[in-house]
């Protein structure tokens, strides 16, 4: 029984010391929307947030009330729509000003509380002049045309600067991509304590856009790579490998991600990127092209990546 009882007692000791060593996500994300195209109950709009914390923020804004709605339906939130949109949702990161990025905060803008709404310069200018300039739209703003109703303070982020985000514990930076060069997106570095997640707006590739902004991008983020600080990139791939270069319009496919995620690995260091979660956002319909997107990358995954798709509504942890 001696015998036993120490085999015993090896055994729990083991699964406890595996148990405690088991990584514990630092960031909680819920999708929003996750397409691109023409489906305008799920475009991009993804809520980033500490683990165990409610303050949210919006990883741009293509959909918002659908998308809460779906997280209700699956359980990922047990209040009401009007309860997530205005206590939980505490700002807006837009990456750029497309529609499909930002419909949903326009939409909803009647209905949501006071809050920031974080974009670059030229991001927010757009915002201010085209949707919430008091003529397409009522401005809900602090600035830019017409009667200011300001509800949303509108903060201009400076690039590679860390801002914290308001009634939050996180911070953010923001660098600049190419989505369709010279017209502008955003990749936003969101902080919590020693903890980074990395989100992408649309973005093409270097090669096609004639740009260094992928490279300026895994530069910075190469580091945090290598001290495993970087929990996961979420990464846009909108067509598959048959698209022709001057169709993509500032998109990737799976050979163009595989080989930005190459020059990551060659900046971090050889293996560093095996296991490192990668999110892939705004697949564009029809079914049968995100379907072979989903194969092509399957099948170009040689750097033992983890390749999530995420699911309106249902959450992800990082």
């Amino acid at each position: 029984m001696t015998f036993f009882y120490r085999l015993l007692l090896c055994f729990l000791l083991v699964s406890i010391n595996t148990f405690s060593q088991k990584e514990k996500s630092s960031f909680q994300v819920i999708p929003l929307g996750v397409k691109g195209g023409i489906d305008e109950k799920n475009l991009s709009a993804y809520l980033i947030a500490p683990t165990d914390s409610k303050d949210f923020i919006c990883l741009d804004a293509g959909t918002v009330n659908a998308g809460i709605e779906k997280a209700i339906e699956k359980k990922t939130f047990k209040v009401s729509t009007s309860e997530v949109l205005r206590k939980y949702i505490k700002g807006y990161l837009i990456s750029h000003a497309h529609l499909d990025h930002v419909s949903g905060l326009i939409i909803n803008s009647p209905a949501d509380s006071s809050k920031t709404v974080y974009a670059t310069q030229k991001c927010m200018e757009l915002m201010e002049n085209h949707y919430f300039n008091d003529q397409t739209w009522a401005n809900f703003g602090d600035a830019g045309p017409g009667f200011l109703l300001k509800k949303y303070h509108f903060q201009t982020l400076n690039t590679s600067e860390e801002t914290p985000l308001t009634n939050t514990s996180m911070t953010v930076k923001a660098f600049p991509l190419s989505h369709v060069n010279p017209f502008e997106s955003t990749a936003f570095l969101v902080k919590n304590n020693d903890s980074y997640a990395l989100y992408l707006g649309d973005t093409g590739p270097d090669e096609v856009e004639k740009s260094t902004d992928l490279k300026n991008l895994w530069t910075a983020i190469a580091p945090l790579i290598q001290e495993k600080k970087l929990k996961g990139i979420l990464i846009e791939v909108s067509f598959p490998n048959e698209q022709p270069d001057k169709f993509l319009f500032g998109h990737l496919t799976p050979n163009y991600l595989m080989k930005e995620l190459h020059v990551l690995e060659d900046l971090a260091g050889k293996g560093s990127l095996k296991g490192l979660k990668i999110i892939i956002t705004h697949l564009k319909p029809p079914a049968k092209n995100i379907a072979k997107i989903k194969d092509q990358i399957k099948n170009q995954n040689d750097l033992g990546v983890q390749i999530i798709y995420p699911e309106q509504g249902k959450k992800l942890e990082l």
